[in-house]
């Protein structure tokens, strides 16, 4: 089912899609390794993708994790391509991410933010928790948000 243009994946051609915008955002033009790209969680993740007319301009995934002893979902590998940038398209990703989350059961969320992405994440309604800290040496802050 597409909502605004953001599909969940449920097939290996939405996932390579994924995966390719997520090469294109974090390998490609931020440099992070691939062994930390693609990790142990991408079974168990919930994948979704965007596509503007037919073509996938960004990926997320979430999956359920344990913070100090609570369930909560973790939002994770939130990508746009740099053409893409400015359409809105991370907030679509974001609105479907929480949907889907919402509806299997979660009412916490939190992320690890990129230091530029922060004033994105908090006008959906996120907060800074903690200090700046190196993931993939790119300057990040956890943030949380409760529905």
């Amino acid at each position: 089912m597409t909502r605004d243009g953001v599909v969940v994946v449920d097939n290996e051609e939405t996932r390579d899609d994924a995966f390719e915008v997520r090469r294109a955002v974090f390998v490609e033009e931020q440099g992070v390794p691939e062994s930390l790209e693609w990790d142990e969680y991408e079974d168990e993740a919930t994948h979704v993708v965007a596509y503007d007319e037919g073509q996938p301009v960004g990926a997320a995934r979430f999956r359920d994790y344990d913070l100090d002893g609570d369930r909560v979902c973790k939002v994770e590998r939130v990508a746009v391509l740099e053409s893409a940038r400015g359409e809105d398209w991370g907030r679509r990703l974001m609105e479907v991410v929480e949907g889907e989350a919402e509806a299997a059961g979660f009412d916490r969320f939190f992320l690890h933010a990129q230091t530029s992405a922060r004033e994105f994440y908090q006008k959906l309604g996120y907060e800074q928790v903690g200090e700046e800290f190196l993931e993939a040496d790119i300057p990040h802050v956890k943030m949380v948000k409760s529905l």
